[in-house]
């Protein structure tokens, strides 16, 4: 018998999750990628924050070309508007609409419920062998794996 190894795991991982919030949020009118999108919008707002394309790229590990294309998709819905960065011609910020907001608390909570399922084994969101594989894969996460970023 071969035991699987842990970069196969957090792959069939990240599957089984995405696969279950895009049947979590389709009945919103969302996609995986899309709730992606609004609820790091959603956080980061209520930190202060009011994101550029590139920094909600950087956030979800998505690709800027795709948060673009995504962030259009969401703005010719209602959901986020799309203004240019005042410091930086170059540079989109986005925001979400009160429909928006609205969406995406609903998602938040849609999603927060299968994290919930999803981790019972672990104690639950509030368990603390949760919030030691929270710790562990941000450890991970924070390794540099493309070589032009380890120079």
């Amino acid at each position: 018998m071969r035991i699987a190894t842990p970069g196969f795991l957090v792959w069939r991982l990240s599957m089984k999750l995405r696969v279950a919030v895009d049947r979590a949020v389709a009945p919103l009118g969302l996609t995986h990628a899309q709730y992606s999108v609004l609820a790091s919008l959603y956080g980061m707002h209520h930190a202060g924050e009011s994101p550029s394309q590139r920094r909600l790229a950087d956030h979800t590990g998505l690709e800027p070309l795709y948060i673009s294309k995504l962030a259009r998709g969401l703005e010719s819905a209602g959901l986020v508007d799309r203004a240019p960065d005042p410091a930086d011609s170059r540079a989109v910020r986005l925001n979400l609409t009160d429909q928006g907001r609205d969406v995406t608390a609903r998602a938040v909570v849609v999603v927060r419920d299968l994290q919930e399922r999803l981790l019972a084994p672990l104690g639950g969101l509030a368990g603390e062998r949760a919030a030691a594989f929270v710790r562990d894969l941000n450890l991970l996460l924070d390794v540099q794996l493309d070589p032009k970023e380890q120079a």
